[in-house]
């Protein structure tokens, strides 16, 4: 919903009921879309850091006991090389 500056600053508590029970709410100034008003809850959300992902093969702190699979009985073997 839409609040001209006006209705928003004389009906807050409103404005406040209509964040909390249907979302976000815009105010306009002079036919212009200026702020938003939004629960806390959704601000704290939109605010927060991400988290950065980890490769797990490179996390010092992962778990590293991980075993190499085995395919139909064949198993890998350590590689030679020969100049």
């Amino acid at each position: 919903m839409s609040w001209p500056v006006a209705d928003a600053k004389a009906r807050f508590s409103e404005l406040l009921d209509a964040t909390l029970k249907d979302g976000p709410q815009i105010v306009t100034r002079r036919g212009i879309e200026t702020a938003v008003v939004v629960p806390i809850a959704e601000w704290k959300r939109l605010n927060e850091k991400p988290r950065p992902l980890v490769d797990p093969l490179l996390d010092p702190n992962g778990p590293h006991d991980f075993e190499i699979p085995t395919f139909r009985g064949f198993q890998l073997r350590p590689a030679t090389f020969e100049e």
